[in-house]
C-alpha cells in the first residue's frame, strides 16, 4: 500500500511539473485566442486578425460582454491575450484579484463622453439631476474627472485617480450620482438626465461623440486601450507580429473612418 502511495505521489509531482512548464511556454507563433468586448473592440480586432493572417498568425476572437470576464479568462489560460482595457483599470484588477497582467501594446483611446436625451449643453444640468456613472473603481473615477472637469463638481485632491461620489467635496448643483454596470448607461439614458459612457458602449448604441455627445474627455488621457497579457508572455516574439498587425495603416484607416472621433488611434 505504502509503495502504491508513494508511486501516486511521484506521478502527482510530474504531473504538476509538466502543467508548470507548459504554462511557462511562449505563447504559438502560429495561432493566438483573445478576448474582446462586443462592440467596437470586436470590430477593430476582426481587421488586426486580417492582417495578422497575411503574416502567419491566426487569431482567434472570444467575445465578452462585460470588463471582468475577459481578464479572468486570461489569468487563467483560457485566453492568450486580451484587448479592451486601459491600464488604471488592468492595474486595479491585479490588485484586487492577485494577478499579474501586463499592458504591453497600445491601441486606441476610448473616448469617455457624456451624454443625455434631456440637455444639449453640459453647463445646462439642472440642479439635483440624476447622472448616471459606471459602477467600476476606475471608469467611475474617470467619469468623476471628467464632470469636474466640466466645471460641475470638484473632487479631493488627493483621491482624484480613485475617486467616487464621496470624495465629492464641492456639488453645488447637489447632483446625484447613480451608479450603474457600465454596459447598462445607454440604456439607462431615460431614466437619468445625464450619462457618463465609456466609448465602446456608446458606440455599440448608436452614439456619436460628434452627434450626440455634450461633453468628452480631452485626448491627452491616461486611459488608453492596451493589449494585455500573462507577465510571463510579455515578451513573446507573437507579441511583436500583433503589434504589426494591429499598428497597420490599414487598422488606423479602419479606426478613423468607422468611429469618426470615438475611437483614436494610440500609436
Amino acid at each position: 500500500m505504502r509503495v502504491l502511495q508513494y508511486v501516486g505521489l511521484v506521478f502527482f509531482a510530474l504531473l504538476l511539473t509538466a502543467c508548470g512548464d507548459k504554462a511557462s511556454e511562449p505563447l504559438s507563433e502560429e495561432k493566438v485566442v483573445v478576448g474582446v468586448t462586443a462592440g467596437p473592440q470586436e470590430q477593430i480586432f476582426n481587421v488586426v486578425k486580417e492582417v495578422a493572417a497575411e503574416d502567419g498568425l491566426e487569431v482567434e476572437l472570444k467575445v465578452f460582454s462585460d470588463y471582468i470576464m475577459p481578464n479572468t479568462a486570461l489569468a487563467e489560460g483560457q485566453l492568450d491575450l486580451n484587448n479592451y482595457q486601459h491600464q488604471p483599470f488592468m492595474n486595479k484588477f491585479n490588485e484586487d484579484h492577485g494577478t499579474d497582467l501586463v499592458a504591453v501594446i497600445p491601441t486606441v483611446l476610448s473616448v469617455m463622453g457624456v451624454y443625455s436625451e434631456k440637455i444639449s449643453d453640459i453647463q445646462d444640468t439642472p440642479s439635483g439631476a440624476k447622472i448616471g456613472i459606471p459602477n467600476d473603481p476606475t471608469n467611475g473615477a474617470r467619469a468623476l474627472m471628467l464632470l469636474e472637469e466640466a466645471g460641475l463638481i470638484t473632487l479631493d485632491e488627493k483621491k482624484r485617480d480613485t475617486a467616487t461620489p464621496l470624495d465629492v467635496i464641492d456639488n453645488e448643483r447637489s447632483l446625484q450620482f447613480v451608479e450603474l454596470e457600465a454596459s447598462q448607461l445607454p440604456l439607462m439614458l431615460k431614466e437619468v438626465d445625464v450619462a457618463v459612457i465609456n466609448g465602446n458602449y456608446a458606440a455599440s448604441h448608436g452614439l456619436t461623440l460628434t452627434e450626440d455627445a455634450i461633453y468628452a474627455e480631452s485626448t491627452n488621457s491616461q486611459y488608453v486601450n492596451y493589449v494585455v497579457v500573462r507577465k510571463e508572455n510579455e515578451h513573446d516574439p507573437v507579441i511583436e507580429k500583433i503589434k504589426r498587425a494591429y499598428h497597420s495603416e490599414r487598422v488606423k484607416q479602419f479606426i478613423e473612418e468607422e468611429f469618426q472621433g470615438s475611437y483614436l488611434p494610440a500609436w
